[in-house]
């Protein structure tokens, strides 16, 4: 018999990718999403709020495997908590989770620093909720996603003048490679921490600007803020960047002529 995987998040950017993936690998498939889903291409959809924990312990009563992508900006620890209280009352045998790169490297921020970098100290807070579980558990690291690198340059272009952080690096992967070492290890042995997993290519923050204005044929000036604080000089260092771990192939062009494409 299958066993059963739960997929949180498995609606989202890269919960969309996970899914069909297991499906193609044979497993058996159930969504936790915070909306109700008819059940698609055999895979079951149940509802769920892993803030409040409403609905989280019927989702994971009979997984054998839980794919943790759900995330947000904040209340990842909270979210991640719910899920493994529920899940060390049940046959849950393997506990895998996505996080980011920098999460351990980029300092604890308050005040204005929170907006920006506070989602690296949920995630690390997460991670130990996860290694602390007392679950099986694996946790893989990658660096930001070209579709989130695209949503930040779409909402930028719609600014007269843009400021781009001085000094910023990022080395996007994309969301489907992810998906698939997730799957990967989801149908292995619990491994712990996991190398990280980046892009081909670090690029300046006003290069990547730069492109997607090009892609579109727009024109914005672009003028360079340095921001302060700890969490902003540790960026500048490159936490979150991880050019050993440059594994992801496809490139940053690639993605964007092919969402450009789609968008024509």
């Amino acid at each position: 018999m299958t066993a059963r995987i739960l997929v949180t998040g498995g609606t989202g950017t890269l919960g969309r990718q996970v899914v069909p993936r297991l499906r193609d690998a044979g497993c058996d498939v159930r969504v936790l999403s915070r909306r109700a889903h008819d059940a698609a291409d055999g895979v079951e959809y149940v509802t769920g709020d892993l803030l409040t924990g409403e609905g989280i312990q019927a989702a994971v009563d009979g997984a054998a495997i839980i794919v943790h992508c759900a995330g947000s900006s904040k209340g990842d620890d909270e979210a991640t908590r719910n899920l493994v209280r529920a899940a060390s009352g049940s046959a849950v045998q393997h506990l895998v989770y996505i996080s980011v790169i920098g999460a351990d490297r980029v300092p604890l921020v308050s005040g204005v620093d929170r907006t920006m970098f506070g989602y690296f100290g949920t995630k690390l807070a997460a991670e130990r909720v996860v290694a602390d579980s007392g679950l099986p558990w694996t946790t893989l690291r990658a660096s930001q996603f070209h579709d989130l690198i695209l949503m930040v340059a779409q909402q930028m272009a719609n600014l007269p003048l843009i400021p781009v952080p001085a000094g910023f690096r990022f080395q996007p992967v994309d969301a489907g490679e992810v998906a698939a070492r997730l799957v990967d290890l989801a149908l292995g042995a619990p491994a712990g921490l996991v190398p990280d997993l980046a892009g081909p290519r670090v690029y300046r923050a006003s290069d990547l600007l730069r492109s997607y204005l090009q892609a579109r044929g727009k024109h914005r000036p672009m003028v360079p803020v340095r921001l302060p604080g700890t969490a902003a000089r540790a960026f500048r260092a490159g936490v979150n960047l991880a050019p050993d771990r440059a594994v992801g192939h496809r490139t940053w062009e690639e993605f964007l002529a092919d969402r450009v494409l789609a968008e024509a």
